[in-house]
C-alpha cells in the first residue's frame, strides 16, 4: 500500500506534456500544473491569436495567462526526489512505444497487463482488479495484453464477433449472421475453434511423431557414422600392417638377391684369380726357359753347346686354352626380378580395382522434394521402350517400340511372357530410384497408364481374369484416361481437368508415385505413397479399338 502511495504522489506531480516530474512548476487559472517551459513552449505551438487552452481540460484564457512559479509544489517536487524513488515500482512500470498501455490510466499511461476480450479494452494491474472481485467481471475471457482488440469487432455493425462463416471462412458478428451472411454456415466461434483446435492437434500430434521419426533417424545415422569411421580406421590400420609385411617381405627378397648375386660375385672372382695366378706363373716359368733358351742359341763352342742342350728341363704340359663365354649369369638374376615385378603389378592393376570398390556405399533414404516444374521433372527423364514380348496379341508396336495400337488382326506369337486376357504390355526397362516419364494418348480414349512388379500373372485363372490386369491386383497401379485410378482392385475417381500428354514421377524408395496432366502447366490428377518391394516396369492398357499411347522421347 505504501508504494501505492508513492506512486499516486508520482503521478500527481508529473507534468502531462513530458510525463517527468515537475520542473519549475507553475499552476495555471483552471488548477493544473505543469512545467514552466512545457506549458511556455505548447502556447508558443499554438496558433491562437486570442485564447490559450489548457492541455489537459480544454479550458480557454483570454488573454495569455502570466506563470508564476509555485513555491510549495517546487518544494514537493524536491522533496519527492529526495526520497529516492523516482522510477516506479516495476509492476506498475509505465507503458512505452511498443508495450500495450493500459486504456483506462488517464494520465501517463501503465503497461497493460491482460487484454479482455468482452470488454475489448487493456487493463494495467490496478484497473484490472474489479475483473477479479466483481463477479459480472469474473465471466470475461482475459489474454495477455494486445494491440489486436479492434480487430475483434465488426466494422460494418462496430458489434464483437462471435461467430463464424464457414461458408466464406471468416469471422462474424451475429448482425452479419441474419444479413449479409443468412443462410450461410455460420456456427460460434468457439465451436470453430474447437474443431481447428483438434485439427491443431492433430497437426501437433504428426509434427511430433515425425520428430520423432526424424530424431531416431539423425541417431541411425550417427550410428552409421561412428561405425562408417571406425570400419574406415581398422580397414587403414590393416591395410598399413599388410602393406608394412608386403614392404618387409619384398626389403627381405630383395636383401636375399643382393646377398646371393654378392656370394656368387665372390666366389666367380675368386676361381678367377685363382685360374689368373695359375697362368701368370706359367708365364714366368715360360719366360726364363725361353731366356735359358736364348742364352743356349748364342754359344759359340759347339761342344759347350751339346754338352748343356741335355740338362734344360723339358717343357711342362701347357693348359688349355681359355675361352671367356659373354657375361650373362647375373643378367639371369635382373630377368627373373624383373618378371616378379612384372606379375606383382600386373596382380595389384587386377585387384586394385576390387580393393577400392569394397567400400559399403551408404543409402541413406531422406525423402526428396517432388519437383514443382516439368523443367524440373524432366531432369529424372527415362528413355524407356516397350517389350514386344509382353505385348498382346492383338496390339501393334510401333515408333521403335515406343508407340502401342490396339488392333483387330493379331500380331505376335505366343511367348510365356506375354499378356492373353487383356490387351497389355510392360516397358523392357526396369525402373527404380526417380524416374519421370511421359505418355501421349491418341484416339478416342480407352488408355490405362500403369506401373507394374515384372511378376505380374500374365494368364488369369478362368474364375479370376483381374490377377492379371493393371490395377486389379497388388502388383500394379493404373490410371484409366477414363477419370479413375485402380489399385489393388480398389477404384478411385480422379477429377481432371485432362490433356492427351500424361506424365508419370516415380520415387521408388520414397514410395511416390504421381500422375499428372501435362500441358502448359503441370496439374496432379493422383498421387500414390505406398512401399515398393520391386522394381517396377511401366505399362499401357488398352479396352478400344484403334486406340494409342506412345513413349514420348523427352531427351
Amino acid at each position: 500500500m505504501a508504494q501505492e502511495g508513492v506512486q499516486l504522489d508520482r503521478e500527481t506531480f508529473s507534468c502531462s506534456i513530458c510525463l517527468d516530474l515537475l520542473k519549475d512548476p507553475v499552476t495555471i487559472p483552471c488548477g493544473h500544473s505543469y512545467c514552466m517551459n512545457c506549458i511556455k513552449s505548447f502556447w508558443d505551438e499554438e496558433d491562437r491569436k486570442y485564447s490559450y487552452s489548457c492541455p489537459q481540460c480544454g479550458q480557454s484564457f483570454t488573454p495569455r495567462p502570466v506563470l508564476l512559479k509555485s513555491t510549495m509544489l517546487a518544494d514537493l517536487v524536491e522533496e519527492l526526489k529526495k526520497t529516492g524513488l523516482q522510477a516506479a515500482p516495476a509492476d506498475h512500470c509505465y507503458a512505452g512505444a511498443e508495450d500495450v498501455a493500459c486504456d483506462v490510466c488517464t494520465r501517463r499511461k501503465l503497461k497493460a497487463h491482460k487484454s479482455c476480450l468482452i470488454c475489448l479494452v487493456s487493463y494495467c494491474e490496478k484497473h484490472l482488479q474489479p475483473h477479479f472481485e466483481s463477479a459480472p467481471f469474473k465471466k470475461h475471457k482475459l489474454v495477455e495484453p494486445s494491440k489486436k482488440l479492434q480487430e475483434n469487432v465488426c466494422s460494418r455493425h462496430d458489434e464483437v464477433m462471435k461467430m463464424f462463416c464457414r461458408t466464406d471462412q471468416q469471422l462474424i458478428c451475429y448482425l452479419c449472421s441474419v444479413e449479409e451472411h443468412k443462410g450461410h454456415d455460420t456456427v460460434s466461434a468457439a465451436a470453430e475453434r474447437a474443431e481447428r483446435q483438434k485439427e491443431l492437434e492433430g497437426s501437433q500430434q504428426n509434427i511430433q511423431q515425425r520428430i520423432q521419426d526424424r530424431e531416431k533417424d539423425v541417431k541411425l545415422l550417427q550410428q552409421q557414422a561412428e561405425a562408417i569411421n571406425l570400419s574406415a580406421d581398422k580397414a587403414v590400420e590393416d591395410s598399413e600392417k599388410i602393406f608394412t609385411e608386403l614392404i618387409r617381405l619384398l626389403e627381405k627378397r630383395s636383401s636375399d638377391v643382393k646377398q646371393q648375386v654378392r656370394s656368387q660375385q665372390k666366389s666367380e672372382v675368386s676361381r678367377v684369380k685363382e685360374l689368373q695366378e695359375k697362368l701368370e706363373q706359367e708365364i714366368t716359368e715360360l719366360k726364363r726357359k725361353d731366356a735359358e733358351l736364348k742364352k743356349l742359341s748364342h754359344t759359340e763352342d759347339h761342344n759347350q753347346f751339346l754338352h748343356n742342350y741335355p740338362s734344360l728341363s723339358p717343357l711342362s704340359q701347357s693348359a688349355s686354352s681359355i675361352h671367356i663365354l659373354p657375361l650373362s649369369c647375373f643378367e639371369d638374376v635382373t630377368a627373373a626380378v624383373s618378371e616378379v615385378r612384372d606379375k606383382l603389378q600386373d596382380v595389384l592393376r587386377e585387384k586394385w580395382t576390387n580393393v577400392s570398390l569394397t567400400g559399403t556405399e551408404v543409402d541413406v533414404l531422406l525423402s526428396q522434394p517432388e519437383p514443382k516444374t516439368r523443367a524440373g521433372f524432366l531432369k529424372y527423364s527415362r528413355d524407356i521402350t516397350l517389350d514386344p514380348n509382353t505385348a498382346h496379341t492383338h496390339l501393334l508396336l510401333s515408333e521403335g517400340n515406343r508407340k502401342a495400337t490396339l488392333m483387330r488382326q493379331r500380331s505376335y506369337s505366343s511367348h510365356p511372357d506375354r499378356f492373353t486376357n487383356w490387351c497389355q504390355v510392360l516397358s523392357r526397362e526396369s525402373l527404380t530410384g526417380r524416374c519421370y516419364w511421359e505418355v501421349e494418348r491418341r484416339g478416342r480414349g480407352g488408355v490405362y497408364v500403369a506401373v507394374a512388379y515384372k511378376n505380374i500373372s500374365r494368364v488369369g485363372r478362368s474364375d479370376d481374369w483381374d490377377e492379371c490386369r493393371f490395377g486389379r491386383n497388388n502388383k500394379s497401379w493404373a490410371l484409366d484416361c477414363n477419370n479413375t485410378f485402380w489399385s489393388n482392385n480398389v477404384q478411385t475417381h480422379v477429377s481432371g481437368p485432362w490433356s492427351s500428354r500424361v506424365g508419370v514421377y516415380l520415387d521408388h524408395s520414397a514410395g511416390i508415385l504421381s500422375f499428372y496432366s501435362v500441358s502448359k502447366t503441370m496439374t496432379l490428377l493422383h498421387r500414390v505413397q505406398t512401399t515398393f518391394t520391386q522394381p517396377l516396369y511401366a505399362g499401357l492398357g488398352f479396352y478400344c479399338y484403334e486406340a494409342s499411347a506412345e513413349l514420348c522421347k523427352l531427351k
